[in-house]
């Protein structure tokens, strides 16, 4: 058996899903259920795998993604609060949301921007530092032991193939609004 066959077991619930749509709709191809299915399956259970290491750090994963972006930035781990809603995609009301928690937990401090009195930046705390370097550490340990169920071919090839979808969707102009 290759790496990349199922052992011989019961319909898997996408599968299942899909015998049923055969059933109800055999006039319709649904095959892409077993990519686009399987995939939205697997972010939800790798998203509870990943909140379960913030959670032990009290974080959120917006929480967690503000001060990732800002231990990207490097010392001295500013950003202007625009910029950290475009580096976390999220939209500026929501990162206002994000920012005000953290900086009642001690993790963040705004003050004015050097270069603009007007403007703000946010910036890591030394107790926002620690704890982001400590939960970054935790968080690869563990994005280590999800990806360890793959063989490091598989995983290889799976960075490829996720790589090439990612960059031809995004190059692409039908966004599926005719659907």
């Amino acid at each position: 058996m290759g790496s990349m066959e199922r052992p011989e077991q019961h319909p898997d619930h996408v599968e299942q899903i899909q015998a049923a749509w055969r059933r109800e709709r055999p006039d319709l191809d649904v095959s892409p259920l077993a990519v686009i299915g399987r995939l939205h399956r697997l972010a939800a259970r790798l998203t509870a795998e990943l909140t379960l290491v913030y959670q032990r750090y009290g974080l959120g994963e917006g929480e967690f993604d503000v001060l990732a972006a800002l231990r990207r930035a490097g010392a001295p781990y500013e950003r202007a609060p625009g910029e950290l809603a475009a580096h976390t995609m999220v939209t500026t009301g929501a990162m206002t949301k994000r920012i005000d928690r953290l900086e009642r937990a001690g993790l963040v401090a705004r003050r004015p921007a050097e270069d603009d009195r007007r403007g703000r930046v946010v910036a890591l705390t030394d107790a926002g530092l620690r704890l982001i370097d400590e939960a970054f550490t935790a968080h690869l340990r563990n994005e280590h032991r999800l990806l360890g169920h793959l063989s490091p071919e598989e995983a290889a090839a799976l960075q490829h193939l996720l790589t090439a979808w990612q960059s031809r969707l995004d190059g692409s102009t039908d966004t599926g609004r005719n659907a």
